[in-house]
């Protein structure tokens, strides 16, 4: 079936980065990542950019906390523009601000103040969803209820493992947000909220193939492994074997 790009949260192997950043962004490409998605990406401009030219990689999506108070949007977005990083996602907002519409579409009103100064540098943004955001919140979820405040130039990059564990059919959601979402993370385990029991993709509950097939519009398929109980590179390589042979047309379970 077909599959979008395949992707890699460096999140996952933030540990490998701290030890070895180089020899990991390496390693990354030899498993047959071509795209990364990082996280941090301003404090770590200067090796990211040398990483990805030498490797052969490209960052089409970042994570970074942009919505905190004190953030430099500007020098942010800039630094996003010479990365190539073409959509900026804000990954987390204090759970105490999904319990109502009214904190929700405040959420929303910041999303949207930033687009713009974002466009200015030829930079898209996002969100990224944990759990909590698919609680109830006025007979919705708490991610619909955003995504229908946002501007239309704001996209959503949906954790699927996330939104399973928060109670969701995920391809039934993904049929809800429509289009609005671009970016998946594609993620496996138990479905529950310790991330410490995720399993490489494949080798869990999730409905990996229904959730492909129910988001032909994504860019990036991003795959990522919050924590795990044993080597995060075996389930890194088991991640990308299961979903590349889809991918090159081998077939899927």
């Amino acid at each position: 079936m077909p599959i979008p790009p395949l992707g890699l949260q460096l999140y996952t192997l933030r540990d490998a980065l701290a030890a070895d950043y180089d020899g990991t962004l390496a390693r990354i490409a030899r498993i047959g990542f071509g795209i990364v998605e990082p996280f941090d990406f301003v404090s770590q401009a200067e090796q990211l950019r040398e990483g990805l030219r030498v490797h052969g990689l490209e960052a089409r999506s970042a994570h970074l906390n942009f919505l905190r108070e004190g953030t430099d949007l500007s020098a942010a977005f800039a630094a996003a523009a010479e990365l190539g990083i073409s959509t900026v996602i804000e990954p987390y907002v204090d759970p105490a601000r999904w319990t109502s519409a009214a904190d929700i579409r405040a959420t929303a009103d910041a999303l949207n103040a930033a687009a713009p100064l974002a466009a200015a540098h030829g930079i898209r943004i996002g969100y990224h969803n944990h759990w909590f955001e698919l609680d109830e919140v006025e007979g919705s979820t708490g991610i619909e209820v955003l995504a229908a405040a946002l501007d239309p130039a704001v996209v959503l990059e949906l954790d699927t493992y996330w939104a399973a564990a928060g109670g969701q059919d995920v391809p039934a959601l993904l049929g809800r947000l429509g289009d609005r979402v671009r970016f998946l993370h594609v993620k496996d385990g138990p479905i529950e909220p310790d991330p410490a029991t995720q399993t490489a993709v494949g080798e869990g509950r999730m409905p990996v193939w229904e959730i492909l097939a129910a988001a032909p519009q994504v860019e990036v398929g991003v795959v990522e492994l919050d924590d795990f109980a044993g080597d995060m590179w075996s389930a890194v390589e088991s991640s990308y074997r299961y979903l590349s042979t889809a991918q090159s047309g081998a077939g899927a379970r």
